[in-house]
């Protein structure tokens, strides 16, 4: 596009707090996107190595970390700066998504994040229990918060690439494959009709399918963890119980799964840590890998979002969810490479920028399965060499999850008073037709393959020939 559409004016300040890969990638695209006074945008991090572009750009710069204990003296002037609503642009680590949702609707400040963030040391307390650190229970404040406070300022909750995007995937995806069925009636305009459509359309379960191929000029480094997005970020979820949303037409559960006593019930998790667990999926370019059943919100939430209930409010449907991601090449060693230290995390960490990486796609999608035709991956195929042509300072991962959170933001400013959201619940048309422009070519494709597929090979194994797509099959034991 020679000319990008500005699609929202923001009247008061913006402050975005982080400057990782992430932020350095979504505020070209504020600019690029909204009408806003430069004068009033603000960053706030606790490094400061990239303060230089900032200082180029005019853009203020805050030197702190946020803590429990300050970031209502740090964040508060700032939001109330002036007239007109600001708007919080939350991208960090180690600072409580839900503390600062509140407290930006406290001030009339509209918010938005890319994932339930905790304060510092939630992810690594020993002197917590594996259900304390889930992702599960992370939504679980979020909840509670929505329940106290309905309606409000709008506060848009994990909307990145995934969670965030993959929600809107779902939908469409859904759509598609009720359509190709020949399932007609009218698109769903409430969260139980979303639910009996996923139901009629028989859809058994969801993998979040993502496989990144982008390749380095230089090899990883031995004692260094390559990641093509926040090393701080993945290494923390990846330490985390590995997490599933858990459907009813499950047959089987391992041994060392647990359920949760509290909430909405609709997910478990294993006493391992997500990215030492593999599963078996599938998308266009890899056909049948291997992924890591990493922990994610939207695990948690699109299990949640379509579950059936009967009128004792017993779940008579589910789908199971989770994530199965197969990140770049050097991440695959970072991790062999960690868990082989006992989990001990590298001394150094390193984020592939768009100038080291010389080709591959992020291919993330929605792999729908367990219908009358299988399965259907529906997702963004976007290259590196897409991405250096429509945006700076990203690579195509970093532009998956930055675009996400442009959408986001527009659909927050045309539903200023929404209340606490998550992407499950927005417009999935608006936010996409926002987004599209930045996902290279996005897709729908049908597959035979199953967890079965090939199996069993030269050695006997513990499945369940009935049930093809049941966790039993799709987790590797």
């Amino acid at each position: 596009m020679t000319a990008w559409p500005v699609h929202a004016r923001i009247s008061g300040p913006i402050v975005m707090i982080g400057f990782g890969s992430i932020g350095r990638g979504t505020l070209p695209l504020i600019e690029r996107h909204f009408e806003y006074d430069r004068s009033r945008i603000t960053v706030i991090d606790p490094v400061d190595t990239e303060r230089e572009m900032l200082d180029v750009q005019g853009v203020r710069f805050v030197h702190a970390a946020l803590t429990a204990q300050n970031y209502r003296e740090i964040l508060t002037p700032l939001l109330t700066e002036g007239e007109g609503q600001g708007f919080c642009v939350n991208l960090s680590v180690d600072t409580s998504s839900v503390d600062i949702m509140e407290l930006c609707r406290e001030l009339g400040a509209l918010y938005i994040d890319t994932v339930v963030e905790p304060w510092a040391g939630f992810y690594f307390d020993r002197s917590t229990g594996p259900e304390a650190r889930t992702n599960y229970a992370l939504r679980e404040t979020l909840l509670a918060a929505k329940r106290k406070r309905p309606g409000g300022p709008t506060a848009v909750s994990t909307c990145g690439a995934n969670p965030g995007m993959v929600s809107w995937f779902v939908k469409r995806a859904l759509l598609n494959v009720a359509t190709d069925l020949g399932l007609d009636g009218d698109e769903p305009r409430t969260r139980e009709g979303w639910a009996a459509l996923m139901q009629r359309v028989g859809v058994k379960g969801i993998h979040i399918a993502e496989r990144d191929t982008q390749r380095a000029r230089n090899p990883k480094p031995r004692r260094v963890f390559v990641n093509t997005w926040s090393v701080e970020g993945f290494v923390s979820e990846g330490l985390q119980p590995a997490e599933l949303g858990w459907g009813t037409f499950e047959p089987w559960m391992p041994e060392n799964a647990r359920g949760h006593d509290k909430g909405c019930q609709a997910g478990i998790f294993l006493l391992q840590p997500g990215a030492n667990t593999r599963v078996r999926s599938w998308t266009p370019t890899a056909q049948a890998q291997y992924g890591f059943l990493v922990t994610h919100n939207e695990s948690i939430s699109i299990s949640d979002y379509y579950t059936v209930r009967d009128q004792s409010g017993r779940a008579v449907y589910r789908p199971t969810c989770h994530y199965a991601y197969h990140p770049c090449d050097d991440a695959v060693l970072s991790l062999h490479e960690m868990f082989g230290q006992a989990g001990e995390r590298q001394p150094e960490w390193h984020i592939l920028d768009e100038n080291e990486i010389v080709d591959g796609i992020d291919e993330l999608g929605v792999l729908l399965y367990g219908h009358a035709r299988n399965a259907y991956w529906y997702g963004s195929q976007l290259s590196i060499e897409e991405t250096r042509r429509i945006a700076p300072y990203q690579n195509a991962t970093g532009l998956q999850v930055s675009s996400a959170v442009i959408a986001g933001m527009v659909w927050a400013l045309e539903n200023p008073e929404a209340g606490i959201v998550e992407a499950d619940e927005m417009d999935f048309r608006r936010c996409l037709e926002i987004q599209m422009p930045y996902l290279g070519p996005v897709i729908g494709q049908y597959t035979d393959w199953t967890p079965l597929t090939g199996r069993p090979g030269f050695f006997p194994e513990d499945i369940d020939p009935a049930e093809p797509w049941a966790f039993r099959n799709t987790l590797v034991r």
